[in-house]
């Protein structure tokens, strides 16, 4: 008898040497068959049972792996795979090199890895915009506050309309406007808004781009975010207010000599801010800074363009704005001198005035891409204008018969500085179409400045303006956000466009104009 070499085997030789002398023992004796007896008896007859089916089992799987042909002869006698869950928790049996395969002993279970968070990447998150904290101030009983109908009782309002001066009448309301109310004392004015803790001017990066000069952004901030100490008359009939933006130390009446000063406009003429930022990005540099405000006096409530009060500027006459009085014919003369190109003194049977040949170029320019018809072509005779346009209002229009007579406006130069131009009342037109374009504003024009015509075509007009105007949060959110910016750059861009192919056509040079 050999010894069994496995635990298994072993264990069953054991239990049968004990078990088949006693059951042989139990029913070949005359003792009586107790119940113990007949529970035992019956125990070792279920495992000796067993323990035959077993050995009959593992006899016919041996004569079966002896007995193999090629490899797919005999798949239908394969011993089929346990099923396998579809989370994949376990895994197949795994093939041998002889062609068996091995029952796994082992149980893998996936887990579900932990998701890393995010790394955050430095110049990606917004920062947290900041909730503003108005500040209110107190106001004295002898103070002449600004303030909104809704804010004060109408008994307050109806007395306060009696003691409005005349000049606030005449200059703070206009037709179509419901009037500001007006809270007088015996002395004094005091227009004060409560000061932002938060500027309307957001620079999220270290440093402002780089077409804005620092001063730029200061005087944009003051703008912005500036105090209104008092309001002072503005000759114009477009409704123009003078805010002095800050008091004066002197102790007089407040004035636009050592305070700063900003020309307020109306809501129809926020095109000055979009033609402020384009300015600055041709490298024209020849406006003067130009933001979209709230006032909390004002009763509608609607975002206003103010632009910076320059008190060096040279006065105008009063029929046509102008500094220096120029007619069209006058004016396509002194294009052909080309008054003091290359230092040249121009002689004075040329007629030429003080300001450079260059600077004729760059108004063209700027005026084409936003279609400012106010200054070369007052009376609208170089394209279809509309019922609300000003030459259509003032009746300027049937004049174009005799163009060479034609006085331009808005012509302004500075006191310190007669050779350069300053290009004031910039108010724009989008909407006006393709085949609409006022050409007359070209015509003459045989040079353009290199500055701008580069950024034209570097097809990086759009990211310029889209970061620059984005600066001006208050007349972002006015035109919508950047949706209706991008709008407006498409008129841009296809402006631009047809102005490089004119440039073309007519063979006009481009040229440094950094005199």
């Amino acid at each position: 008898m050999t010894c069994p070499d496995k635990p298994g085997q072993l264990i069953n030789w054991f239990v049968c040497s004990l078990c088949a002398p006693r059951v042989c023992k139990l029913w070949s004796s005359r003792r009586p068959r107790t119940r113990r007896n007949l529970l035992l008896g019956t125990a070792c007859a279920i495992y000796l049972g067993f323990l035959v089916s077993q050995v009959g089992r593992g006899s016919f799987q041996h004569g079966q792996a002896t007995d193999r042909g090629p490899p797919n002869s005999h798949d239908i006698f394969k011993v089929p795979f346990p099923e396998i869950p579809l989370d994949g928790t376990l895994a197949p049996p795994e093939s041998q090199g002889n062609g068996s395969t091995l029952q796994p002993n082992v149980v893998y279970i996936t887990l579900r890895s932990k998701r890393s968070k995010p790394a955050n990447i430095r110049g990606t998150v917004k920062p947290k915009r900041r909730k503003k904290y108005a500040v209110v101030a107190s106001v004295a009983p002898d103070q002449e506050v600004l303030v909104r109908p809704s804010l004060i009782q109408q008994e307050v309002a109806r007395a306060a309309d009696a003691k409005v001066p005349a000049y606030v009448q005449g200059y703070l309301t206009k037709v179509g406007e419901r009037p500001w109310r007006v809270l007088q004392g015996p002395r004094g004015s005091n227009l004060q808004q409560p000061r932002a803790q938060e500027s309307n001017i957001r620079i999220y990066s270290e440093s402002a781009p780089s077409w804005l000069s620092k001063e730029d952004i200061r005087r944009m901030r003051l703008l912005a975010d500036g105090e209104v100490a008092s309001i002072l008359p503005a000759i114009s009939k477009s409704g123009t207010r003078l805010l002095v933006l800050e008091e004066n130390t002197s102790g007089s009446v407040p004035g636009c000599g050592p305070s700063p000063c900003g020309l307020l406009k109306q809501p129809l003429d926020m095109s000055e801010v979009f033609a402020f930022h384009l300015d600055r990005i041709l490298g024209l540099n020849r406006t003067l800074p130009s933001v979209s405000r709230k006032f909390e006096f004002i009763q509608d409530g609607r975002p206003r363009p103010i632009i910076l009060w320059d008190s060096s500027l040279a006065s105008a006459s009063n029929d046509s704005h102008s500094s220096v009085k120029i007619t069209w014919g006058t004016y396509q003369q002194l294009l052909k001198q080309k008054c003091w190109l290359n230092g040249r003194v121009p002689r004075p049977e040329w007629g030429c005035t003080e300001i450079h040949h260059h600077e004729w170029s760059k108004m063209a320019l700027f005026d084409f891409l936003l279609q400012i018809y106010n200054r070369l072509d007052t009376n609208c005779c170089g394209f279809r204008p509309r019922k609300e346009d000003a030459c259509m209002q003032n009746g300027l229009r049937p004049y174009c018969e005799d163009q060479n007579s034609v006085t331009l406006a808005h012509v302004i130069q500075r006191k310190n500085d007669p050779r350069h131009l300053v290009f004031i009342n910039n108010k724009g037109f989008f909407d006006r179409s393709e085949d609409n374009l006022n050409f007359k504003l070209l015509e003459g024009i045989r040079e353009f400045p290199e500055s701008a015509v580069s950024v034209l075509k570097s097809q990086h007009l759009r990211q310029k303006l889209l970061q620059s105007l984005f600066l001006d949060q208050v007349y972002w959110e006015s035109q919508g956000g950047r949706q209706g910016i991008e709008k407006l750059i498409d008129v841009i861009e296809r402006r631009a466009r047809i102005l490089i192919t004119y440039i073309n056509a007519h063979g006009a040079r481009v040229l440094p104009m950094n005199e």
